[in-house]
């Protein structure tokens, strides 16, 4: 299977800037997986396409504003540093821009030196172990000195740094923000429980291998970075009631799909509590177990997140969609339109 098996054409003009001023007010494709009919409606028609007894999952993870700018403290060059996954003990896996410089045993500050870290490790792709040094509470410095780490394809500066969050964000510790989830307000989901329709969460930390492209050719090479998940026991009832009850399991987003796959992979297709690190790859072939249905945004080409999406519907129906949504001008990637897919 090889990667430019999942390439597209995609204008530059039709990568999404900023988001909408209304959140549900975007545009959604809905995918039927069986007819291979392609729809275009709205995000706030999405309660048209459910029904009582599903069950939508979302991925509560909360975005670090993570992106830190800051300079070498022995000759003051510029540093720009990611946070991606907090090690313990204030230290941190970072990705590092220019990490050819970056050694271990060099210093960083920020701030006017409010904050500061010393590399103490460093690995591949411009990753970089960082030991952070400051007085009062990391969290603090980081909401005031971080800005949020938009991907490399969003040009514009964010004026709200809500607007890189989901409406029901809870457990920081993302490096990007679990997209699909941002089209949500409380309202729609409200009047989506009032249909009858579950609405349940899990969590999981997006990482490093949102920024990773895939670097060979083979697919089957590629080696997923693990992203720290968890499922709480009254979630894992839930989703085995509805199960049971004939609902349909629908997530929302990549990141949730993951986690319901990992452990249904790992508990016979059944949910239970639990949390841990899961590297899982889903790509065209792979048996779904946990979910009936997915909400995404509009992915990169050659991306594993289109190779996902090309998995749980054909590989041929999704690049078709994905054809028919540039002819149609629809806005793509993390503040572009969304796709249904049932």
């Amino acid at each position: 299977m090889n990667v430019n098996d999942f390439d597209f054409h995609l204008p530059e003009e039709l990568i999404a800037q900023t988001p909408l001023e209304n959140r549900t007010s975007s545009r959604l494709m809905v995918l039927d997986r069986s007819q291979e009919t392609i729809e275009h409606k709205h995000f706030y028609d999405l309660k048209n396409y459910l029904k009582a007894g599903d069950c939508l999952v979302l991925n509560d993870t909360r975005v670090l504003p993570a992106r830190l700018f800051g300079q070498k403290s022995d000759t003051g060059g510029k540093v720009e540093v990611l946070l991606l996954k907090e090690e313990g003990n204030d230290t941190w896996e970072t990705l590092v821009k220019p990490a050819k410089r970056i050694k271990p045993g060099t210093e960083i500050s920020f701030g006017d030196g409010r904050l500061k870290a010393v590399c103490t490790g460093e690995s591949d792709h411009g990753g970089r172990q960082l030991k952070f040094i400051y007085d009062g509470i990391f969290y603090e410095l980081l909401d005031d000195l971080g800005q949020m780490p938009l991907p490399p394809y969003i040009k514009e500066q964010l004026e709200e740094k809500d607007r890189y969050q989901t409406v029901y964000a809870v457990h920081q510790g993302s490096a990007a923000a679990p997209t699909a989830g941002l089209h949500f307000t409380t309202e729609l989901i409200e009047e989506i429980k009032s249909m009858g329709v579950h609405v349940t969460f899990i969590t999981l930390h997006v990482g490093l291998g949102t920024f990773r492209p895939v670097s060979v050719e083979n697919v089957l090479e590629h080696d997923m970075h693990a992203e720290f998940y968890q499922v709480t026991k009254g979630t894992a009832e839930l989703l085995n009631g509805v199960k049971e009850a004939g609902g349909r399991i629908i997530t929302v987003g990549t990141t949730s799909t993951r986690t319901l796959e990992t452990v249904a992979n790992k508990f016979d297709g059944k949910f239970e509590e639990d949390s841990g690190w899961t590297d899982i790859f889903i790509y065209p072939g792979y048996s779904f177990k946990a979910i009936d249905g997915l909400i995404t945004n509009f992915h990169l080409p050659k991306s594993t997140l289109i190779m996902l999406v090309s998995a749980l519907a054909s590989k041929d129906f999704v690049l078709r969609a994905y054809h028919e949504a540039v002819e149609e001008k629809y806005r793509f990637f993390s503040f572009g339109d969304a796709m249904l897919i049932l």
